[in-house]
C-alpha cells in the first residue's frame, strides 16, 4: 500500500491534517516532510521500531546514526542536552528558529537507539510551521534525515512529488508543503564549549 500524500498548507498547518500526521507517527510510521531548509524523513524519536525502520530506509547502521532531532521550542531543547551555558543559550535564542543544527553532548534522557548509546545529538528548530506543529501536537521531538539525490550535481531533491515517487513504497506518508530547498543547515558544534562550524549551510552563523 502505497504511503499518503497530504498537501499542507506552508504557512498555516491545518490543525486536522497536522493530527492525521502526528496518528501516522504514534503508530510507528515515518514520514518525509519540508523543513527550512530542505526536505526530511523521520519518524517519533521515542518509538524504538519506527527508529529501526528509519535506518532500514536511510540504510544507515545504527552505529554510524547520527543523533539530529527536531524540536518545537528551546525549552524542548533543554531534555535532550547534558548542559547549556547561558552564552551559549543567547546564541541559539538569536538564531533559533532557523537553518541551524547545532551539536551538544546528549542528556541522560536521549534514549539508547538501537541499544547504541550515542554521546552527541544534534538539535533542530527548523523556521517552518509544518515541522514545528508536528513536534508540538506528538509532544516528542523527530529523530530526522535529509532527503537525498542519488543526482550528485541537484544532490537534494526539491519536488514533493517527486519525492513521494521515490519513497511511496517505503514511507507511510509524504507531505507536500511546496517546493523545498537544496541547501541544508549550518552544522555547529558546541561540545567543546565554544561554538565551531563544521558545516556552512544556509544559516548564516554570527554571535
Amino acid at each position: 500500500m502505497p504511503a499518503e500524500f497530504l498537501s499542507i498548507h506552508p504557512v498555516n498547518p491545518e490543525l486536522r491534517k497536522i493530527t492525521r500526521a502526528v496518528e501516522i507517527l504514534r503508530n510507528g510510521g515515518v514520514i518525509v516532510y519540508p523543513t527550512d531548509t530542505i526536505y526530511g524523513i523521520g519518524c517519533d524519536l521515542l518509538n524504538r521500531r519506527a527508529v529501526e525502520r528509519l535506518c532500514q530506509i536511510t540504510e544507515v547502521k545504527p552505529q554510524k546514526l547520527n543523533l539530529s532531532f527536531i524540536c518545537n521550542d528551546l525549552s524542548h531543547i533543554s531534555q535532550y542536552i547534558k548542559r547549556i551555558d547561558t552564552p551559549q543559550f543567547k546564541i541559539l535564542k538569536k538564531l533559533l528558529p532557523g537553518p541551524f543544527t547545532f551539536i551538544f553532548e546528549s542528556s541522560n534522557n536521549v534514549p539508547k537507539i538501537l541499544d547504541v548509546n550515542k554521546k552527541t545529538v544534534g538539535i533542530r528548530i527548523p523556521n517552518h510551521p509544518i515541522p514545528l506543529a508536528i513536534v508540538q501536537h506528538l509532544a516528542n521531538p523527530l529523530i530526522t534525515s535529509s532527503i537525498k539525490d542519488d543526482d550528485i550535481i541537484k544532490e537534494y531533491t526539491t519536488d514533493p512529488e517527486e519525492i513521494f515517487e521515490d519513497f511511496k513504497h517505503l514511507v507511510d506518508m509524504v507531505i507536500d508543503g511546496g517546493a523545498g530547498g537544496n541547501i541544508p543547515s549550518t552544522i555547529v558544534d558546541f561540545t567543546s564549549g565554544e561554538p565551531i562550524v563544521i558545516r556552512e549551510g544556509l544559516g548564516e552563523f554570527s554571535y
